[in-house]
């Protein structure tokens, strides 16, 4: 800011710099969101909202592939939470190496804030990842859909959010469609056990608050995906390591895993690393399109990997799969109509009536 006094007019001129030299070159960068080293901030929305997609379906196609894989392998299924550690662990090594790319590495959301979300992620994947030993795939993935409802109920008392009619349809039409589908796969072959649809239901519960946790941290301080994926699952490992050495759980995994370390550790491996390059992309969807949409990108998500899973693991197959999977396209068509009612505007029953009468006048008057 420069002053200038001027004796003769006896008053004081003030020049307001603009704001790229006032502003250092973090806070001009502020705003950028980079993932996987790609500044997303240079394209516009739309190709931001591609790029986005892409990657959430990508690696997290092969995220559930794997995940599946892993719990195929015989005697497994207990170690759920320990699958979970490693899990937490590995995400934690990628944090913290795509942190040290980044030129500012401060810590900006608060720690009691990173504590939250981590008991928060800790009880959305451990209880995910445990509740496979008790349910078929589908049938957990089916419940995970679910949490559109939540997230909008989440949205309106946290952050104090209204979502029209529109949004409302999407996600009944998702989580029924979603659900129709799961009920024909239990008719076929059901693998029912109320302690899965327990855990399932409360990682739904964690599921449904995080993604509103997360998006009011991120735009309420400016934390970049790598810091908020670090330290909420670093802190999360220490909370699964404390839990499973309080239970003597630890040991018993340990054991499993060290005689089969490649389907194991391995699988883990790549499961985590595809997991931790999806929930980049998601990250992403959430700081720029807020958490409804990438909820409903990821819901989508979920119904392809099903389609997946029949494909690679044998399964009998319905029609009812077909016409739940219309009613969960119909969902993803109203909240994109949602979110762009000003530049696609549907005819109004009132609108198709009248050009139906013109059209019978029209047709009269010629016969006439």
């Amino acid at each position: 800011m420069d002053l200038k006094y001027n004796s003769s007019r006896k008053h004081v001129s003030i020049t307001v710099p603009s704001k790229s030299q006032v502003m250092s070159p973090h806070i001009k960068s502020i705003d950028d969101v980079i993932v996987l080293g790609i500044n997303l901030s240079k394209f516009n929305k739309l190709t931001q909202f591609f790029i986005c997609v892409f990657g959430v379906f990508l690696f997290y196609l092969i995220y559930g592939y794997l995940q599946e894989l892993i719990f195929s392998v015989e005697g497994f299924k207990p170690f759920g939470w320990y699958l979970t550690l490693v899990q937490f662990g590995f995400y934690s090594i990628f944090g913290l190496v795509e942190l040290q790319l980044i030129q500012d590495k401060r810590r900006r959301i608060p720690g009691k804030t990173y504590m939250i979300i981590a008991f928060l992620t800790v009880g959305t994947m451990g209880l995910s990842n445990t509740s496979l030993g008790y349910l078929n795939y589908p049938t957990q993935v089916i419940f995970k859909c679910c949490k559109l409802i939540p997230v909008m109920i989440g949205g309106v008392f946290i952050q104090g959010k209204r979502y029209n009619i529109a949004d409302v349809s999407a996600a009944l039409c998702m989580s029924l469609g979603l659900i129709w589908f799961t009920l024909a796969d239990s008719t076929i072959a059901p693998n029912f056990n109320l302690t899965g649809v327990v855990l399932i239901s409360l990682a739904l519960c964690a599921d449904a608050v995080i993604g509103n946790v997360q998006e009011k941290a991120m735009k309420l301080h400016n934390g970049s995906n790598s810091e908020m994926v670090l330290y909420s699952y670093s802190i999360g490992f220490l909370y699964i390591l404390l839990g499973l050495t309080c239970t003597n759980g630890l040991t018993p995994a340990v054991t499993f895993c060290s005689k089969h370390p490649v389907q194991t550790y391995g699988y883990a491996f790549l499961f985590s690393l595809t997991g931790y390059f999806g929930i980049s992309f998601v990250l992403a969807l959430i700081k720029i399109f807020g958490a409804l949409l990438a909820v409903t990108v990821t819901t989508g998500r979920k119904a392809m990997t099903i389609v997946l899973s029949f494909l690679f693991f044998t399964k009998p197959f319905t029609f009812q799969y077909v016409w739940s999977g219309l009613l969960v396209v119909l969902g993803i068509f109203l909240n994109v109509y949602s979110k762009n009612m000003d530049k696609i505007r549907l005819p109004s029953i009132c609108s198709i009536w009248n050009k139906s009468e013109e059209r019978k006048t029209r047709t009269l008057s010629q016969t006439v």
